[in-house]
C-alpha cells in the first residue's frame, strides 16, 4: 500500500484496509517530520526491534512501499519494507521478534532515520489492530473496501429519521402504559324534574348506559309551578347556592311557562340540538312548536329551547255510579258541561287558557285564536255569555284542590290534566276518563337548561361555565322507543313525543292487579280522530291575552263559590272530610 506526503503536515498512515469487512478501517496516526531530506540512493541495512505483544491468530505483515518526497516537485521511489520473520501460527511468544529491514545508505541522513523510525511505528500499531480484529492473518491482505460517502443533508436525515422512530417508538409505549392504568373520571348531570314524571327504571337504565363515569343526580318536585319558582328566585333576588335549581343542568319545564321563561333569560337555548339524532327523529310539530325567538313566540327561524319527554291531553272524569244512579248520560263532549243536571256538581282547574278555552271549543273556535270578535261567532260577548253559564255549572276552580272535591264525593265532575286525573281515576272502578270528541288541549313536559352563566356566582362551581356535556345523552335516551313501555303499560301517565303522530291502535295489556280504567284514551293517547283536533296552546299576543283578561274578570260570582270562595271551601272540605282524603293530589 502507498503513502504519499502531504505538504504540510498530515496523516503518515491513512485509509488501512478494514479487517475482513467489520467496523471501521484502521487509521493509524502520525505525521511528517518538516522539512524532509531525500533519501540517497544507497542504502544499508538497518534492523528494528518491534515490542513483543499477544497475538491470537497468525500475523503476517506484507510488503510496505513508502514514498519520500522532497520539497521538491519529483518523487523517489524507497526500496521496500520488508518484515524478516514470521510470526507462528496463533501462538506468539512474548520473547519473538519481528525485524524490519530498510536499506540504508553510506550517508545516513537523520531524517531517514526518522523515516524509519516512523516506518516501524506504523508496522507496529498495524499489527496490533490485526491481532485484536482478525480472526487469522495470511500472506495477502484482503482487498480494501471502499468507505461509502454520505453528505452532509443525507447524515442530517438518516438522524432525523432515527429520532423519529425513538420518538414514535417511546409514544407507543406511554400510549400502551396508559391504557393498562384506570382512572376515576366522573362526568356530572344533575338533573330536577316533576315529580312522577320520570319512571324510576329511566334512571337506573341511563346509569347503566353511561358506566362508571357518569355521576348522575336525580331531584324531584311537586309542582311545575314549585319548579319554576325557585328557577327565578337567584334572577330576582341573586339568592344561590350548590342545590338551586338554577345550579341544575336540566331541569322539568311545563309547556305553558316556556314563553315566559324564555322572555326572561331564566333558560338558554339548547346548543347544537338540529345536528343530534334526538331532535332529528321528532315529528314536525313538536319542531314547529320548540322553535322560539328571544320573545317566546312560535318562528320558524328560532332556535331549539327545549326537548320534549311527555305529553297528554285534558280530560273529562266523571262518576259512573253517580250517574248510573241519577239516570244520566255519560259524558262525551264539552257541551255536556252546560248541561243543568249538572250544575254544581263539576270542579275544573284554574287555568284562564283552559277554562276559555273550554268555552271556545264548546262553540267550535280554535285554542289559539288571535282575535275573539272576528273569529268567534257573535264575538267577545257571546263568549262572555258561555263562559258566565259555565262559571254557574262549576263548583269549584282550582289547579290544586279540584281532585281533591272529586275524591270525596262533593263534585260528579272534574275536568283536568291527564297527568292529574288518570292516577286517581285508577284507583278506583267506578271512575270514566274521557277525552271531548271536539279536541282538547294537549300539554308537555319539557326538558330546558336553566340560564346559570347569566349568574355571577362562584358558589355553583363550573356550571356558570355551561351544562353538563351528558344533556344530549340523557335527552337522547328519554326519547328512545324502549322508554315509552311505562307509558303503554300505563305506569306513568301521558305518553312519549314519538306517539304524537303515531298513536297506538291496540290497548296494552293491564297490569296484574290493576282494575280496568273505563276510558276512550289508548296508552294515555287520544284516538286518531280526537287527536287530529287537539291542539298545543301557543303564546297569545297582547290583543288576545287582554280579551282573555276581560273575559275571566267579568265572570259573575254565584251561589256555587266560585274564584272568591275557593280557600274557604277547600279549607272547610279538608276539615270536614280528614278521613276521605285518602289519595295524593300529583
Amino acid at each position: 500500500m502507498d503513502l504519499d506526503r502531504p505538504t504540510g503536515p498530515g496523516p503518515l498512515l491513512q485509509g488501512l484496509h478494514s479487517v475482513e469487512g467489520r467496523g471501521t478501517p484502521i487509521r493509524l496516526g502520525s505525521f511528517w517530520p518538516s522539512p524532509m531530506a531525500a533519501f540517497p540512493a544507497s542504502s544499508v541495512s538497518q534492523q528494528l526491534e518491534l515490542p513483543p505483544s499477544r497475538f491470537r491468530s497468525l500475523l503476517r505483515i506484507p510488503t510496505i512501499s513508502l514514498f519520500a518526497s522532497p520539497s521538491s516537485s519529483s518523487h523517489t521511489r524507497l526500496p521496500p519494507l520488508r518484515c524478516s520473520s514470521i510470526c507462528s501460527d496463533n501462538n506468539l511468544r512474548i520473547s519473538d521478534r519481528c525485524h524490519l529491514e530498510l536499506p540504508s545508505q553510506t550517508n545516513s541522513d537523520p531524517s531517514a532515520s526518522n523515516l524509519v523510525r516512523f516506518a516501524a511505528s506504523a508496522v507496529l500499531f498495524l499489527g496490533l489492530g490485526f491481532a485484536l480484529g482478525a480472526r487469522a492473518c495470511s500472506a495477502q491482505f484482503p482487498p480494501p473496501i471502499q468507505e461509502e460517502h454520505i453528505s452532509g443533508d443525507d447524515q442530517d436525515e438518516t438522524k432525523l429519521d432515527i429520532a423519529e422512530n425513538l420518538e414514535d417508538k417511546k409514544l407507543e409505549e406511554e400510549f400502551k402504559a396508559w391504557k393498562s392504568k384506570t382512572y376515576a373520571l366522573t362526568v356530572p348531570l344533575r338533573v330536577v324534574a316533576l315529580r312522577g314524571s320520570v319512571p324510576p327504571s329511566w334512571v337506573k337504565d341511563f346509569m347503566r348506559s353511561q358506566g362508571r363515569r357518569l355521576k348522575f343526580q336525580l331531584k324531584s318536585q311537586g309542582s311545575l309551578k314549585g319548579i319554576f319558582s325557585d328557577l327565578s328566585v337567584p334572577f330576582n333576588k341573586g339568592n344561590v347556592g350548590p342545590s338551586s335549581v338554577v345550579a341544575a343542568d336540566m331541569i322539568s319545564v311545563g309547556d305553558s311557562w316556556l314563553s315566559y321563561a324564555i322572555k326572561k333569560a331564566m333558560i338558554q337555548s339548547i346548543e347544537g340540538a338540529e345536528n343530534q339524532d334526538w331532535f332529528k327523529a321528532l315529528s314536525s310539530s313538536w319542531k314547529v312548536y320548540l322553535r322560539r325567538n328571544r320573545e317566546g313566540d312560535i318562528d320558524p327561524d328560532g332556535k331549539i329551547w327545549a326537548a320534549p319527554y311527555r305529553w297528554g291531553c285534558m280530560v273529562i272524569a266523571y262518576k259512573k255510579s253517580k250517574f248510573q244512579k241519577h239516570n244520566l248520560a255519560p259524558i262525551q263532549d264539552w257541551k255536556d258541561l252546560w248541561r243543568p243536571e249538572l250544575a254544581g256538581k263539576i270542579s275544573m282547574v284554574g287555568s284562564p287558557r283552559e277554562v276559555v278555552g273550554a268555552v271556545l271549543k264548546y262553540m267550535g273556535a280554535s285554542y289559539n285564536i288571535s282575535d275573539i270578535d272576528s273569529q268567534v261567532d257573535g264575538g267577545r260577548d257571546a263568549v262572555q255569555r258561555n263562559l258566565n253559564l259555565l262559571a254557574n255549572q262549576v263548583r269549584l276552580f282550582d289547579n290544586t284542590h279540584y281532585l281533591k272535591a272529586f275524591g270525596v264525593g262533593d263534585v260528579w265532575v272534574a275536568v283536568g290534566w291527564s297527568s292529574d286525573v288518570l292516577p286517581i281515576a285508577k284507583r278506583t272502578s267506578n271512575v270514566a276518563v274521557v277525552v271531548p270528541k271536539s279536541g282538547a288541549s294537549l300539554w308537555a313536559d319539557l326538558w330546558a337548561i336553566p340560564a346559570a352563566s347569566r349568574l355571577k356566582t362562584n358558589r355553583i362551581g363550573g356550571r356558570v361555565r355551561g351544562p353538563s356535556p351528558l344533556i344530549h345523552q340523557w335527552v337522547e335516551f328519554c326519547l328512545q322507543a324502549a322508554r315509552s313501555v311505562p307509558f303503554k303499560q300505563e305506569v306513568i301517565p301521558g305518553a312519549s313525543p314519538a306517539a304524537l303522530e303515531s298513536a297506538p291502535v291496540e290497548e296494552p295489556n293491564e297490569l296484574k292487579g290493576k282494575p280496568k280504567l273505563d276510558t276512550n284514551l289508548i296508552a294515555g293517547v287520544p284516538p286518531p280522530d280526537i287527536l287530529a283536533k287537539c291542539e298545543f296552546l301557543e303564546p297569545l299576543s297582547d290583543s288576545t291575552l287582554a280579551d282573555y283578561q276581560w273575559l275571566i274578570s267579568s265572570i259573575k260570582k254565584s251561589d256555587h263559590g266560585l274564584i272568591n270562595k275557593i280557600c274557604r271551601q277547600i279549607s272547610s272540605l279538608i276539615q270536614t272530610f280528614p278521613l276521605k282524603l285518602n289519595f295524593k293530589a300529583t
